[in-house]
Parts: C-alpha cells; sequence; structure tokens
C-alpha cells in the first residue's frame, strides 16, 4: 500500500510507532523498521546525547531499514542539551524525526539542512496548521482516545481527522485508538496517509517492557484508563492503578490548590520501575482507551501483517459492495 508517508519515509507500510518513554530503544524499533513499518527510537529515554549515539548505532545494527528518533521538547527548568541531541541523530545517519511536546521550531533548522524529515505531533487542527507553516513535512494528529498527553480539546478522532483533512496541505498520520486494519481503512477514509500507534507496539513480543506490563494492557477494557493532572492542564491519559486513583483522590481532595508537587510520587521517575521490573502500581503510566481492543502479544512482523491483511480485505469487500 503506497500512501504519500510511505513514500515520504520509504517504508513498505504506512504503519508508524510512537515515541513511548522507556519503550522506544532499538529492539522495539528495529522489529516495527523490519516489518515494514516505520520504527521510533525516544530520544529522552537515553540520560545523554552520547548514549542516543549508541542506541543509534544500536538499531544500525539491526536493521537496515529507516527508523527515526522522537524528540519531546518539555517545558522544563533544566531543559535536555537539545542541540547535541540534535547532533546526535544528524551523525547517525537518521533520516526521520518525530517531534512531540512544544513548537519544534528552534530544532528544524539543522535538521532541514540534514535532509530529515520531521514529522509533529499536534492534538490540534490550530496546531498541524502551525507545525506545516514552521516547515514540518508532516504531522501527527492526535485524538482525545489517545495515551499521553491527548491535549485540552477532547477532540475524538472522528471529528479530528476529517478536520485536520480540510485544513492541511501536508500530509498526517491519525494517531490514538489505533489498533488494527479496520483503524487503518477509517483513518485513510477520513483523510490519513497513514497511522500512529503507541500501546498496540508495547503489546508485542520484542516491546522491551516487563512482561507485567503487556498482561495489563491485554487484560485492560476501554474503560481502564484515567485522565490525570488536569487540574494542572498538564493533561495524561493513563492506566489505572492504586497509584492512580490515588493521584485522582488527592486532585479532588485539592481541587484549585493543587500543585504539582503534591503528586510528583505518582508521576516523576516511575517509568524505570514500572517498565523494566514490572512495578505496576509504582504510579502512572501512558496507556490509551485502545486497550480495549488489544487481546494477544504478537510478533511486530504477525502484527503489522495482520493489519495490512485486514485492510486489503476490507477494502476489496467494500469495494465489491460498491460495484454491485
Amino acid at each position: 500500500m503506497k500512501t504519500a508517508i510511505t513514500e515520504m519515509f520509504g517504508i513498505q507500510h504506512p504503519i508508524i510507532q510512537g515515541g513511548m518513554h522507556y519503550v522506544g530503544f532499538a529492539e522495539m524499533a528495529a522489529a516495527v523498521s523490519n516489518a515494514g513499518g516505520l520504527g521510533i527510537i525516544t530520544g529522552l529515554t537515553q540520560k545523554t546525547p552520547a548514549d542516543l549515539a549508541n542506541e543509534i548505532a544500536r538499531c544500525k545494527d539491526m536493521t537496515d531499514k529507516p527508523f527515526g528518533v522522537n524528540i519531546t521538547i518539555l517545558p522544563t527548568l533544566t531543559p535536555p542539551d537539545y542541540p547535541a541531541i540534535v547532533k546526535a541523530v544528524i551523525e547517525g545517519g537518521v533520516k526521520v524525526v518525530e517531534t512531540a511536546g512544544r513548537n519544534p521550531s528552534e530544532l528544524l533548522p539543522p535538521l532541514k539542512d540534514a535532509g530529515i524529515k520531521v514529522i509533529h505531533k499536534c492534538t490540534s487542527v490550530r496546531h498541524s496548521l502551525k507545525a506545516q507553516e514552521i516547515g514540518c513535512d508532516a504531522v501527527s494528529v492526535d485524538g482525545f482516545e489517545c495515551g499521553g498527553h491527548p491535549g485540552e480539546d477532547d477532540i475524538p478522532n472522528f471529528i479530528l481527522l476529517p478536520r485536520a483533512a480540510d485544513e492541511l496541505e501536508i500530509p498526517f498520520v491519525s494517531s490514538g485508538g489505533m489498533a488494527d486494519g479496520r483503524s487503518l481503512v477509517a483513518s485513510l477514509a477520513m483523510g490519513a496517509q497513514g497511522m500512529n500507534m503507541g500501546t498496540r507496539f508495547i503489546a508485542t513480543q520484542e516491546a522491551p517492557v516487563h512482561e507485567n506490563v503487556k498482561k495489563a494492557i491485554v487484560a485492560a477494557s476501554e474503560l481502564d484508563t484515567r485522565l490525570v493532572m488536569r487540574p494542572l492542564r498538564n493533561t495524561e491519559r493513563v492506566m489505572t492503578n492504586a497509584a492512580v486513583e490515588r493521584l485522582i483522590e488527592k486532585e479532588k481532595r485539592l481541587g484549585d490548590d493543587l500543585k504539582f508537587e503534591d503528586i510528583i510520587d505518582e508521576v516523576a521517575g516511575v517509568y524505570p520501575s514500572i517498565m523494566m521490573e514490572g512495578d505496576m502500581d509504582k504510579g502512572a503510566w501512558s496507556c490509551g482507551m485502545v486497550a480495549g481492543l488489544i487481546n494477544d502479544i504478537p510478533t511486530c512482523q504477525e502484527l503489522i501483517d495482520g493489519i495490512m491483511s485486514e485492510a486489503e480485505t476490507i477494502l476489496a469487500r467494500m469495494n465489491g459492495q460498491m460495484s454491485a
């Protein structure tokens, strides 16, 4: 299946693995890329730019297919060394960067000069248009269903994707709630040129996370995520657990007086314990409502092959029905 996204990134299938904290290691990215999608290394999971350079090199040892690096621009008092991160990406020969968080305009000149394609994650049409204006090559349009940060507008993909198609000139992919061939066909119907999957890729055999994490996703329904940090206007969709319910109780009790320091134990520095050690009640971890559609733990090759086969079957059936 050829789309503007497969042509832009040089990949076989219009499927992207989103950058995920303590998931997007070389093993994950290489497995997705080898299966015909676009794997993504999560830049800020690596402690230093030198570590990121090593991770890029490791990924190149595992795949000769295109893969990307996620660079998330965080609002923080002590920001990461973004120029050094960008340098590691360029010197590593990476051809695609997924940016997320704040406006990536400061990163674009060196990336564009190096011939790197940039896809920016957006949760609204206005942010997507801004990404187009500053020179991003594509955008990932994230609906309210997504794991992680869905923004503050609460627009689901059945509205957000067609709105993006109405406004954008650059290609975009759908993100949030994407799991299978039905997701891909629906995304294409609404104007996307592919889809981005996060939570679905965590529940794969190659995902370098603890088995407890994968089993939690398979066991969960679409009702098992929660929105936290909404009072701080930093909303995050996470899997429910004891720590998350404790966090929500604090939010209700403190109301307008809530400060980040009040919930720091539940949200800061918890990913290594959860993702690496499988301590599922340690704190809040990003998970999409799509968990309700995930019932197995396939290889990345099996997952992507299954998605493409299902998508082609749906399209052929629809075409036959329309021709009859």
